[in-house]
This record gives structure tokens, sequence and C-alpha cells, in this order.
């Protein structure tokens, strides 16, 4: 059995954690550790840690450094084999303990996996496993569908391996993670565990789900607009660092497309400052973005075909709107992708 780390950033987590605390604590072992990582609370989060969970050590930045910043303090500070990244507000359900270590017991050879993240009390799919568009764009595979009743329709159900490991429960070695270098500490909130899970399938890394480990996430789509600053801009950054250069050369026509589109659509949506703001921030970011690509790109294993077939053309999202169900964009956007893995070498004529 391995010893397990679980690392919670808080900000102001006061009442979600009131909930998670014991529900954790109750399942966690001998040997094993929980580390807060509170980025400067108001609401007195330190103060309830330390009286609902005694054992756990809790580290008080006296800043807001970010979830990605905040996550990397943790993990440094971790002393177990395996450390698992859980959301304050994503509530561990019976059986969650054994469950989340299953893959490193078993040997699956996964580099980092994720738990089955429901909603509603259980009823309805916060993510199976993460999803991620050729263009960049990212979200939660399965989010609204019903969560089945059998263990048979859960495994159906769940991908083969996902796009990416959702940071609502996230389980690496911890060895592993500080070679991949963490989470990017830049991006502060957002696309982050998109970005690590990427660079972990660059370096030959597999990622899975685990749906016998359940956690119940207190999920909100909305946050406000400056939501769309953080994944405008992580998402570019996300691109320019890991996005094999044959790939990123193939994607070029498409990339310029879906900028002028999402000028309209965030003018339309009322978000446009903060898309404005995005572009100035990862302009200005550009001589670091490509210092960091350069690093992760001497680093990778495998080739830009296969690091594409990971990446869909499909939008099957509930949170993209119509142009989702749009049959012509994506007639489109098939085509589009289909050639481009002709052109890798990822998929034959």
């Amino acid at each position: 059995m391995a010893s397990l780390s679980v690392v919670i950033v808080s900000h102001d987590s006061r009442t979600a954690l009131g909930s998670t605390l014991p529900a954790l604590v109750a399942q966690l072992r001998e040997g094993d550790q929980l580390i807060v990582v509170d980025n400067r609370s108001g609401d007195g989060t330190p103060a309830l840690v330390r009286e609902l969970a005694p054992a756990a050590r809790v580290i008080e930045t006296g800043a807001n450094l970010g979830f990605a910043a905040g996550c990397n303090r943790g993990v440094e500070a971790a002393s177990g084999e395996l450390v698992c990244l859980l959301n304050p507000d994503a509530l561990p359900q019976a059986g969650w303990r054994e469950a989340i270590e299953r893959p490193l017991a078993e040997a699956r050879g996964w580099a980092a996996w994720q738990a089955l993240v429901t909603a509603d009390a259980g009823k309805t799919i916060n993510t199976r496993g993460g999803v991620v568009h050729f263009t960049g764009i990212a979200w939660a595979g399965g989010a609204g569908e019903k969560v089945p009743t059998g263990s048979a329709e859960v495994l159906a159900g769940t991908p083969a391996e996902p796009g990416f490991v959702s940071g609502a429960c996230l389980a690496i070695e911890r060895e592993r993670y500080l070679a991949a270098g963490g989470m990017p500490a830049e991006f502060f909130l957002y696309h982050e565990d998109v970005d690590l899970s990427l660079r972990l399938r660059l370096a030959g890394g597999r990622l899975g789900v685990e749906p016998a480990a359940r956690v119940d996430h207190q999920y909100e789509f909305a946050k406000g607009s400056y939501k769309w600053r953080y994944l405008e801009r992580n998402r570019w950054a996300t691109i320019i660092r890991t996005y094999p250069a044959p790939l990123l050369l193939a994607l070029g026509p498409a990339l310029v497309a879906t900028e002028l589109a999402l000028l309209a659509v965030a003018a339309a949506g009322g978000w446009l400052p903060q898309k404005l703001r995005a572009a100035g921030e990862t302009l200005a970011a550009l001589p670091r973005l490509v210092r960091e690509r350069r690093a992760i790109q001497a680093s990778r294993t495998i080739g830009a075909g296969e690091f594409a077939r990971a990446l869909t053309a499909e939008l099957d999202s509930a949170y993209l709107g119509a142009a989702a169900r749009s049959p012509l964009l994506l007639a489109g956007l098939r085509a589009y992708w289909t050639l481009v893995l002709v052109v890798l070498g990822a998929r034959r004529p």
C-alpha cells in the first residue's frame, strides 16, 4: 500500500471544507497526510482546518498565489508516494481512499488519473475525463449526464483515455509531478490541469479515470467575466508550450479562424474586454512561453501524430452553445482534423 498525501488549495473555503474535511479525514489511513495550502483566506479557513483535522499541515501563504502555485507548494511539502490534488468543494464518497490508489496498486502504468467527479449530490456527472479540442478549448467530459447506477455502465461510459485529467481530484506519483515541473504557476487559475496532462503525454505518459473513486463537486461554471480572461490566456499558453511544431503548422489556419470567431462571440457575450486583455497578456508573455516551450519540446518522447490522437474535432460540451450544434461547422471541423491527422501520419488517407 502506498502512502497518500492529499493536497487541498483553499481561498475563503470555510463553508466547503466544513463538509469535505470530515468525509476525507474519516477515510485517511495511518501514514497518510493532509496538506491544506491556504491562499490568504479572510473567512477563518485555517482555523477551521486545525479544528476539524488537527493532524493536517496548514501552509498559510500570506497571499493569493492561485490554484497552480498552491498545488506546487503543497506537493513540495508532501511526503506521500502518491499525491492527490483535491478541490475544497469535492466531497469524497464512500470507498474513495482505496479506489484512488488502485491504479498505482494494480500497476496500470498511468502517469496521472482522476476520480469520477459527480455533481448534484451524486446524481449527475461533473467530469468523467476532460476533453481537449484541437484548438486548445477544453471542457469536462460528460458534464450534466446522469450517473449510471451499475458498475458496468459506469465503465462503459468512461473513456479509455481522457484528453486531460481534472484538477478537482487528480492523482499522480509525487516524484513524477515534480519531474514534470508541476502546475504552471503563471496560469494562476484554470487550464493548468490541461497543460500538465499534455506535458505528461508528451513525455510518453498515459492518463486514466478511476470510476470507483468518486467525489461530489459543488461546481458552477459561471464565475464572472474574469474567468474568460484566464481561460483564453491559459489556452494559448498551453498551445504554445505543448503543441509540437508540425501540429502547430498544420493548425495555423484553424487557430486564426478560431480567434476571429471568438472575438465575435466575446463581443456578443459581453466579455470582449477580457478576451482582448488575454491576448495582450499572451503577447507580453511570449518570450517566456517560447523559452518554456523549448524545454518542454526538448524532453518529449512521442511524435506530433501520436500527441494529436488525444485531441478531438467534436464539440460535445454543453457549455459551447449553439455553435456546438451546427452540422455545417461540425462537418468542416471533422474534415479539417482528418486532413491534419493524415498529414501528421496519425491516420491513413
